[in-house]
């Protein structure tokens, strides 16, 4: 399952080709960027289109293009979640063979109704095989998961009474990203996901299924989520305006304010490599602010 050498520092950014570099995107890259380089690490670039409903053509090209244009330089080749399928299958029957998986004909209508805020185990005992279209969910277990963000700080969530069962592969048969990214992280031997604070709640499921398979646990870097006015994520954002690379320099810096790092006034005036330059000599992810979201106006 690893390669490589585990001492050596691999991170990892992860885009949904769901549409083009907004200005969240560029503060994961740039911080997980940072993060690997001061780290003298690898970074590698993976497309999180596991959801394939959601793909939108030619998004992947943009985004590395857009990369590219801001000088972002990475490692390997671009692994596609779409093309992982088997080796999501085989964790999958793993959990399946040892009973920590069930079927649940559930519809999400039935859930709303249900009024719980979490899944009520309505379909717990239901046996394979089932011929009803069905979702599969993983037995969430009384356990807590502890872990400690670089960012956010001390984390904890009990599975079973804040998580509940989870959905890992859909009714119409795609894999969820729960379990998908898990496999592709420990295939790819990350050894630290920094991504935004968004994914900071879905996190302990995801060491819930890396204990489960006997995979490493990497460590965690979420940074804080830019969001417009109303507090809505800058990608959820009515008509989120896509980074523009004639504006990279000033972008650039932008990013690195939101970040803490307190880049001089004059930097933007610099080209990219000298941005870059002045980056890596001052990067401090102590600086990060540990606060959950930062308003743009």
């Amino acid at each position: 399952m690893h390669n490589d050498n585990p001492t050596i520092y691999k991170g990892r950014f992860a885009p949904s080709p769901t549409g083009p570099v907004h200005f969240g995107t560029l503060i994961a890259a740039v911080g997980g960027y940072l993060q690997a380089r001061t780290n003298n690490g690898k970074w590698l670039i993976r497309m999180d289109d596991v959801d394939t409903t959601r793909k939108v053509e030619g998004s992947d090209k943009e985004i590395l293009d857009t990369l590219e244009a801001f000088g972002f330089k990475w490692d390997g080749e671009i692994i596609y979640q779409s093309e992982q399928t088997e080796y999501y299958e085989n964790a999958l029957q793993q959990l399946i063979s040892r009973s920590l998986v069930f079927p649940c004909t559930c519809t999400r209508k039935q859930l709303t109704s249900s009024n719980k805020s979490i899944y009520p185990g309505t379909c717990r005992n239901r046996p394979f095989p089932d011929e009803e279209e069905h979702a599969l969910r993983l037995l969430a277990k009384d356990i807590t998961i502890k872990f400690s963000d670089i960012v956010m700080g001390q984390q904890s969530q009990n599975i079973a009474r804040q998580s509940g069962d989870f959905v890992i592969k859909r009714r119409d048969g795609l894999f969820a990203y729960q379990l998908a990214v898990v496999v592709d992280d420990a295939m790819q031997n990350i050894t630290e996901i920094v991504r935004g604070s968004d994914l900071l709640d879905s996190t302990p499921r995801q060491i819930y299924i890396q204990q489960l398979l006997g995979y490493q646990t990497p460590t965690y870097c979420h940074l804080p989520l830019a969001v417009d006015s109303n507090g809505d994520k800058i990608s959820k954002s009515e008509g989120a305006a896509r980074v523009d690379v004639n504006n990279k320099e000033k972008l650039m810096c932008r990013v690195l304010e939101f970040l803490g790092q307190n880049p001089p006034l004059d930097l933007a005036d610099s080209d990219v490599d000298d941005i870059w330059k002045w980056s890596m000599d001052n990067w401090n992810i102590d600086n990060v602010p540990g606060d959950n979201r930062c308003v743009i106006i």
